[in-house]
């Protein structure tokens, strides 16, 4: 694949967008905001469909939260103990959750996802405190529609605006998106927690 070459990446980009979004609900380095805004600067170029690239990133989205939210809810966390990696990213949820905030409100699931690493803390965070199963669903399926119209749209703006590769454009489009959408979730969230809620290993484990 050319990486440069937008012909490669509009043939290709509706089977990156499922995996790295879902992969981004449970490891927030991976690059999904840049994969979906690609999508949309990709789509103003004529490359991509806009609304297929939203809707998978959309239900990929709502999918990602709904996996992370149950092994939570069914207290299954500790499966991630048994791999090396799997405890690096328990330990990254502790962070996550801290640093974003414990809140489990639904305002806070829909908003949350703006922030980096927003989204697999208030999951994760949801599935501790029980919030409801139906509940918990519908706020991640909005939220999920509200970030990728949002993120594609950045995309398919930045990329109709400038006369720039749809790379450049992309890269635009991040920035943007991370500067804005940061500060939007943190009005979103205000409430922050002091300690994680998740279960603390017992000291030696």
């Amino acid at each position: 694949m050319d990486f440069g070459n937008a012909d490669s990446w509009g043939a290709a980009i509706y089977f990156w967008i499922i995996p790295v979004v879902l992969g981004d609900a449970i490891f927030p380095p991976i690059p999904s905001e840049m994969v979906v805004i690609t999508g949309g600067a990709l789509s103003a170029d004529g490359r991509a469909n806009v609304f297929l690239v939203g809707a998978l990133s959309a239900v990929a989205s709502w999918v990602g939260d709904m996996v992370v939210f149950q092994l939570f809810k069914r207290r299954l966390s500790h499966v991630l103990d048994r791999w090396r990696w799997g405890r690096k990213v328990h330990t990254g949820i502790h962070a996550a959750i801290a640093k974003a905030g414990r809140s489990s409100t639904y305002g806070t699931i829909i908003g949350a996802r703006f922030i980096p690493g927003g989204r697999l803390a208030t999951s994760a965070a949801s599935g501790i405190a029980d919030v409801s199963a139906r509940g918990f669903s519908l706020c991640a399926g909005l939220g999920a529609v509200l970030w990728a119209s949002w993120l594609v749209g950045l995309g398919y703006f930045t990329g109709s605006a400038t006369n720039l590769p749809f790379w450049a454009s992309s890269l635009i489009g991040v920035v943007l998106g991370l500067v804005i959408g940061a500060a939007v979730g943190v009005i979103v969230t205000r409430r922050r927690g002091t300690r994680s809620p998740v279960d603390e290993p017992a000291p030696g484990e």
